[in-house]
């Protein structure tokens, strides 16, 4: 499914823009440079929740739009604050409600990215 890798991209895009602003800090890493991007969020959790909210949402759009919205608040207001309380990572320049903006918003950009490929890539 493309729309996975081209989430992959723009997590990418988006942890170098968190650590260029410092919006949050990791402190534990498990690659050299984790420092930088969360490699088991970006390329892990991130993409195989993407994959898997677009198998079973991606023909209708408001359950789509819901189920987004209520994994992005359990991200930003449950799961990234416990692992601060963890010291695996915290916020630092970002609230949590500006991190759920950021990934909602992230998730209407990948809902066109996948509109597009439907439209370009029709099954013969």
């Amino acid at each position: 499914m493309p729309v996975t890798i081209f989430t992959s991209l723009l997590m990418t895009i988006i942890f170098q823009i968190a650590y260029t602003y410092k919006w949050w800090t990791i402190q534990e890493q498990i690659v050299p440079w984790g420092f930088m991007i969360d490699v088991s969020f970006a390329y892990g959790i991130f993409t195989v929740g993407t994959f898997w909210i677009f198998s079973y949402t991606s023909h209708n759009f408001i359950l789509y739009v819901i189920v987004n919205f209520i994994a992005d608040s359990f991200m930003a207001y449950i799961v990234l604050p416990l692992l601060g309380v963890l010291g695996i990572a915290k916020y630092e320049n970002i609230s949590p409600t500006q991190y759920l903006f950021v990934m909602f918003a992230l998730s209407f950009i990948i809902y066109g990215y996948h509109q597009w490929q439907k439209k370009i890539f029709v099954d013969n």
